[in-house]
């Protein structure tokens, strides 16, 4: 191993303080413009010494936003719940469908099954405004336009290649002898998909849906055009902000904030699930 002299180390020091501060900074700035009025962060130069105020939150939640101009309405709650709504439901639909097809595709090799797999994959190149004047125009026609299932399905434009081809992976780095052990044992196809293949790809499965749930939360092409007010998600409903009257930017910082609070716990409690995971033992083929 070799040896670092402290001049090195206080320079690696300085210098993964300085990455982790250029990162960490937009996000610290937004959090204390949360807890500012419009004439604080607006004032010139800016400071990082104020008097904070919850004004901000209370507007959000209570749905009513007060500006020196006027003042309105917005339901950026209803907003919140439906990107909870439309996001977790993608997800887990995307994960009945796309688990046992990336299995298909990681153990049974036939003609056609690579090209198969990248057109399913080619869906997440494809622009949206590629797919969103036919689907609006089909989803009018049988009854699913303006719907949280019609939305969810077309959120699976995001969500099922993404899960599809990082699950494919961890199945295809599994050993098959594992399973034709238990094959052997007399156990069926589906219990040892069950209690073989999926708990050794779980760290992967784990990975590919927050991956596509982070995915479809910031999705905003599809909601603005197939949903309207009470089915918008945060990404349009954020919208309502910016008026003639005015930007109010500290209710804005607060609704980002709001908006990012269940996306960092979600990862936060999924990350102790992938390191117990991988700890128990990845199997490599």
């Amino acid at each position: 191993m070799t040896h670092q002299s402290p001049l090195e180390r206080l320079l690696r020091g300085l210098a993964l303080v300085l990455v982790v501060c250029f990162f960490i900074f937009p996000i610290l700035w937004i959090v204390l413009m949360s807890f500012q009025t419009n004439e604080t962060i607006l004032r010139s130069p800016p400071s990082v010494v104020f008097r904070p105020t919850v004004s901000n939150y209370a507007a959000i939640i209570s749905g009513h936003l007060d500006s020196n101009v006027a003042s309105m309405g917005i339901e950026f709650m209803r907003n919140l719940m439906n990107s909870v709504i439309l996001s977790a439901g993608s997800v887990a639909l995307s994960l009945v469908l796309g688990v046992p097809a990336a299995y298909a595709f990681a153990r049974h090799k036939f003609r056609g099954s690579e090209d198969i797999a990248f057109t399913l994959l080619s869906f997440r190149f494809a622009p949206p405004l590629l797919v969103l004047l036919p689907l609006t125009l089909y989803f009018q026609q049988i009854g699913l336009a303006d719907t949280y299932l019609g939305l969810i399905w077309v959120y699976q434009l995001i969500c099922l290649p993404l899960i599809l081809w990082i699950v494919r992976g961890y199945f295809e780095d599994i050993s098959p002898d594992i399973e034709h052990a238990y094959r052997i044992a007399g156990h069926s196809w589906f219990s040892t998909f069950c209690r073989i293949s999926l708990p050794l790809a779980g760290p992967g499965i784990a990975a590919a849906a927050l991956l596509a749930f982070i995915f479809a939360w910031n999705n905003f092409v599809f909601a603005l055009v197939l949903a309207s007010a009470d089915k918008q998600p945060v990404t349009v409903g954020a919208l309502a902000f910016v008026t003639a009257s005015g930007i109010q930017y500290g209710q804005i910082a607060a609704a980002v904030v709001l908006s990012i609070l269940p996306v960092l716990a979600l990862a936060l409690y999924a990350q102790r699930y992938l390191v117990e995971g991988l700890s128990l033992g990845a199997v490599k083929g």
